[in-house]
């Protein structure tokens, strides 16, 4: 059986992608999994840069296909901040809470219809051999004044849909099935068939 190799040692982005993979005939894994310890340095100054970057890293580790996504949040209020930098927002010595919190510190006096915002997502499908190619996924909303809701990761508690509800109030499967990654993660699904061999 063809192997997919999850290019992420986020524990949370490696659960979404694997319910979001699960209709795939062929076998996911991560790098653990993998037997394969690589982190790739985030150097670009796109999504598709890093996202390209590592996919194709883990690619030729695993000798594999492999798909990696470089996602952000970017709040117009900030002229676009903290966009792909988001993960490394604040600085090495934050979490995702303190991540959070520095967010919603810098927006303390900025009105709420000026608090719009996007999550976007750029997926990279690499193989040996082959060209590797990106999809990218987008999802409009605003930045909440306090954390709400227990499920997902990093900024989804302050991330507010059009419904009311943050991400993180989502479902697993309702999460999937909107989110940035999601909408990406699905446009990659007929490009990794294709390499995989399942159409």
């Amino acid at each position: 059986m063809k192997r997919l190799l999850l290019a992420t040692n986020n524990p949370g982005k490696a659960r979404e992608f694997r319910r979001m993979l699960a209709e795939l005939p062929i076998e996911v894994v991560t790098p653990a999994e993998a037997g394969i310890s690589l982190d790739v340095e985030e150097t670009g100054t796109t999504y598709a840069e890093n996202a390209i970057a590592k996919a194709e890293a883990f690619a030729r580790a695993g000798d594999c296909i492999a798909l990696a996504d470089d996602s952000g949040i970017e709040v117009d209020a900030l002229d676009g901040r903290p966009g792909y930098l988001s993960a490394r927002y604040g600085g090495p010595g934050l979490d995702d809470k303190g991540r959070v919190q520095k967010l919603l510190s810098e927006l303390a006096d900025v009105p709420d219809e000026k608090r719009t915002a996007r999550f976007r997502a750029v997926v990279a499908v690499a193989a040996p051999g082959h060209a590797t190619q990106t999809f990218e996924g987008v999802v409009e909303g605003a930045i909440t004044r306090e954390v709400r809701g227990e499920g997902g990761f990093g900024y989804d508690p302050v991330f507010v849909r059009a419904d009311g509800r943050t991400t993180a109030e989502l479902s697993d499967e309702e999460k999937d099935a909107v989110s940035h990654r999601g909408k990406a993660v699905r446009a990659a699904i007929p490009c990794v068939r294709e390499l995989a061999g399942c159409g």
